[in-house]
């Protein structure tokens, strides 16, 4: 290793947008062909914490193709169901990995927890070409097996990829990917070993900190909410400020370098192939399996 901490390149403001049926999200950035974040299409963060909103209407049954999308359950719980068969509920600290590969139909409706709070995370990871018309693939992960590190103020939860000597249940991902919640107690610093390389992003869900700690103990200061671009090296180093702590969800993978044709819920790499799922979609016959 070189030892070379990754600087702050950007720091986003989430947008409001909507999605689904009338779904109120945080979006830090969706699909678009310049593919900036690459290997990563899109990140919301999705929270329904105004019971005057009314009754939460969801994500009705939509089809995907070429992508993964990733759910993560901070509080509430979402109830799915998908052409594969699959129905069930993610709750607090629970995954959903979907890769959506040739194509799959699904729904994620959210119900409120206890508190009457729902809040959590969708992040859309690409697919080579190689694997967008691949097989369907889900990976359900319980909150109770995603290990978890922790050490001088520092709890890590390792969804995918390594930390600490733990590994992540999510397994046999292309863009060989960290997806990682941390959480620092106020005044905790963290030095995480990433690959040269590869997009390394952090969502600042909570609390504030320094961001792309140099040598010299220095970085850049952000508060929570906002999503954290760094620059290149091989480690990432945050420090939480002493009167809040932090949290935030960590994303790194391997960028794929191939042009991307978003359209909606598809992301292909040319826009015939978009074309061919919208006729496909039209016919009946967009779900191979």
């Amino acid at each position: 290793m070189s030892d070379k901490p990754r600087k702050v390149r950007k720091v986003i403001d989430p947008q409001y947008v909507i999605e689904g049926a009338g779904v109120l999200l945080r979006r830090s950035f969706g699909p678009d062909i310049s593919n900036l974040f690459d290997p990563f299409l899109l990140f919301d963060h999705f929270a329904f914490n105004d019971p005057l909103e009314g009754p939460i209407v969801g994500f009705p049954t939509h089809p995907h193709r070429g992508i993964e999308t990733v759910t993560y359950i901070l509080e509430g719980k979402v109830r799915h169901r998908d052409s594969m068969g699959n129905v069930g509920f993610i709750g607090p600290g629970d995954v959903q990995w979907m890769t959506s590969g040739s194509g799959i139909m699904h729904e994620e409706m959210p119900r409120r927890g206890k508190s009457g709070r729902i809040d959590g995370f969708q992040l859309w990871v690409n697919l080579p070409a190689a694997e967008k018309m691949s097989q369907p693939r889900y990976q359900e992960v319980e909150a109770s097996s995603i290990p978890v590190v922790q050490q001088d103020g520092i709890v890590v939860r390792v969804v995918a990829g390594e930390f600490g000597g733990e590994k992540g249940p999510v397994t046999e991902i292309a863009a060989e990917p960290l997806y990682m919640d941390v959480a620092l107690d106020p005044g905790a610093a963290i030095s995480l070993p990433v690959t040269v390389g590869h997009t390394i992003v952090a969502y600042l869900y909570e609390g504030q900190g320094q961001f792309g700690l140099d040598s010299d103990g220095q970085g850049q200061d952000v508060s929570a909410v906002r999503m954290i671009v760094f620059d290149d090296g091989d480690l990432v180093k945050v420090r939480a400020a002493e009167s809040s702590g932090a949290r935030f969800m960590l994303m790194a993978g391997g960028p794929f370098k191939e042009p991307i044709f978003p359209y909606g819920p598809f992301v292909m790499n040319t826009r015939e192939e978009i074309q061919q799922a919208l006729t496909e979609l039209r016919n009946g016959t967009f779900v191979k399996n």
